[in-house]
C-alpha cells in the first residue's frame, strides 16, 4: 500500500542532485535533467573544435556530442577511472527550443544528494566565462557547487555542436 505524501513531506520540494568531482571539488547538476548515465566510450574528435570539447559519439540512432568539463573548467582532461562517466543530459540551446542530447565527462559521478533548491546560496563572486557554475550548498561533507546545464556552452560553440536546422534563424 502507498502512504500518500504529505504537503510538509520534505521529498515533495526536495531534488535529486548527481554528485560529481572536479580538482577535488564537488559539483551537483539537477537529476532531472540526467537522461541517462554511460561508462567512458571512444569518441570521435571534432575538427576546429575547443579541446574541452571531447567529440561525438552515436547513441540510440543520435550523433551526441561530448564535453569534458574537466577541461572546460581547468584545462585539463578528467582522468580516465572507473568512476568517470559520460552523463548524457537534456541541453536547450534556447529555452523555447527542443530538448537535444549533450554528453559530459564527469569524475567521480557515483553519489547523489536530495535537498531543497533554495539551501544552495549565490555566494557573491564573479565566475566571469564560467556562467554556468550555479550556487553553492554547504552540507556535512562540505561544499558542492550547481552547475547549469542551460549556461554549459557560449554561444559560438552551441552553434558549432547545434547549428540551426535549413529555415531556421539564429535568435
Amino acid at each position: 500500500m502507498t502512504v500518500p505524501r504529505s504537503a510538509g513531506d520534505p521529498r515533495r520540494t526536495s531534488k535529486l542532485f548527481l554528485l560529481f568531482r572536479m580538482e577535488g571539488d564537488r559539483y551537483a547538476l539537477d537529476a532531472r535533467e540526467v537522461v541517462e548515465v554511460l561508462p567512458l566510450l571512444r569518441l570521435k574528435r571534432i575538427p576546429e573544435a575547443p579541446e574541452w570539447v571531447a567529440g561525438v559519439f552515436s547513441h540510440r540512432g543520435a550523433l551526441v556530442p561530448v564535453l569534458d568539463l574537466c577541461a572546460m573548467a581547468f584545462g585539463r582532461p578528467a582522468l580516465a577511472r572507473t568512476s568517470t562517466r559520460i552523463v548524457l543530459v537534456e541541453y536547450r540551446a534556447r529555452a523555447e527550443a527542443e530538448a537535444v542530447w549533450l554528453g559530459l565527462i564527469l569524475e567521480q559521478a557515483t553519489d547523489t544528494l536530495r535537498c531543497e533548491p533554495s539551501a544552495f546560496r549565490e555566494y557573491g563572486l564573479d565566475n566571469g566565462a564560467a556562467r554556468y557554475l550555479g550556487p553553492v550548498y554547504e552540507g556535512p561533507q562540505g561544499l558542492v557547487q550547481w552547475v547549469r546545464v542551460e549556461a554549459l556552452l557560449p554561444e559560438a560553440v552551441r552553434s558549432l555542436l547545434f547549428p540551426p536546422a535549413a529555415g531556421e534563424g539564429v535568435a
